[in-house]
């Protein structure tokens, strides 16, 4: 029998009852306290059926944070209130992962309580940062010092045991994006010459203290790694992508992590300069292919094996029922950019499920616990 993208798949020992995965968004509708409100809890219910949701990036320290309103994994109270998110997931049957997340130097002091970001070196990114007082020029970051590296390691560690009580499936570590671990694997912002900068293998050494940290908190078959090879999404960029990526999934394929979560070309542009197939064959545990794909290419992907699961951004934001919509051939609606960061309801909790063919999700959670979530960030 074909593969296909609507059979079910055994993730580290988890049933997922479909390979279609809600790639992790960031959305901005977490408390200032980064705390997750009944409106966030509305909006991943709606979506449970995805085989398997990666929640939108959240951060491990009030040192990682680098947008407004953007949930946190490093208190008690953050913890609780994802809680109530899992649970309903898990009431719908589905699965749910966190992706934990340090932004390093794309933040700016006014969100780190007057604290320079923090980097592998001292390089500004292009651009400007999104504050709670609106958009600013980026800082130019401080290095972190070697000494200063185990305690970034802890705060994954934290946030990895925090996500335990969180009631989360599994982790998934952010080391891509142009963020903190992703500025340690690329030469472009990577510069050091001390034991994690240089070559390759120096490159990777934060990202492996983070993994091997975490994975005392999960077994390591439940843990995943996000990676975005050629995306120069904030002012990134390395010398041999192709060569170096090989090499990162070669090592990081000996882990027997659960999956590795791949962002096929840049944010921004549709073109791919990478051999994705020779990527996919470096890593033998469960690829999720992302960027771009629809129906058509993703059932081709899975038929041909060259993606295990395949994970949608901006479908599953207009359509909560995607799961079924693409099983049915049912049309979709269109995404509005306007909800897309930051707000309430609309263009979030608001998109209909497709009438007549789908339940409506269950009523609204109660606003008692909400607290204000609003802004708007990438």
């Amino acid at each position: 029998m074909p593969l296909d993208l609507f059979a079910p798949f055994n993730l580290g020992g988890l049933t997922l009852a479909n390979r279609m995965v809600m790639a992790p968004m960031t959305r901005n509708r977490a408390d200032a306290d980064g705390c997750v409100p009944p409106l966030m809890v509305d909006h991943y219910r709606q979506r449970a059926t995805a085989g398997l949701i990666v929640a939108e990036s959240t951060t491990v320290s009030p040192q990682a944070v680098g947008y407004p309103f953007t949930p946190g994994l490093y208190t008690g109270a953050q913890a609780a209130s994802w809680r109530r998110l899992t649970d309903a997931v898990h009431e719908e049957g589905g699965r749910i992962f966190v992706q934990l997340q340090h932004c390093g130097r794309i933040s700016h002091p006014d969100l780190l309580d007057g604290q320079a970001p923090v980097a592998p070196s001292a390089l500004a990114p292009a651009g400007r940062a999104v504050t709670y007082s609106g958009a600013q020029d980026f800082v130019t970051p401080r290095a972190l010092g070697a000494g200063e590296l185990p305690d970034v390691v802890d705060q994954f560690r934290r946030a990895a045991a925090l996500a335990r009580q969180a009631g989360f499936d599994g982790i998934e570590v952010h080391a891509g994006n142009g963020y903190l671990i992703d500025q340690f694997l690329r030469d472009g912002t990577n510069h050091r010459t001390d034991a994690y900068g240089g070559s390759a293998t120096a490159r990777l050494r934060l990202l492996d203290e983070v993994l091997d940290a975490v994975c005392e908190q999960w077994p390591t078959e439940q843990v995943g790694v996000r990676l975005t090879p050629e995306n120069g999404f904030n002012s990134m960029s390395d010398s041999d992508p192709q060569g170096h990526f090989e090499y990162f999934l070669r090592q990081l394929s000996a882990r027997g992590l659960a999956y590795a979560h791949v962002l096929e070309g840049g944010m921004a542009t549709t073109t791919v300069s990478l051999d994705y197939s020779r990527l996919r064959k470096r890593f033998a545990g469960a690829y999720i292919a992302n960027n771009g794909y629809d129906l058509a290419r993703a059932q081709a992907a899975v038929r041909a094996g060259t993606a295990d699961l395949v994970s949608f951004g901006t479908p599953f934001i207009a359509n909560p029922d995607l799961v079924h919509r693409y099983r049915e051939n049912l049309p979709l609606a269109a995404a509005d950019p306007a909800g897309f960061y930051g707000g309430g309801e609309a263009g979030y909790t608001d998109y209909p499920f497709h009438q007549g063919d789908a339940p409506q999700t269950r009523a609204l959670a109660t606003e008692a616990d909400a607290r204000p979530a609003a802004g708007a960030a990438r």
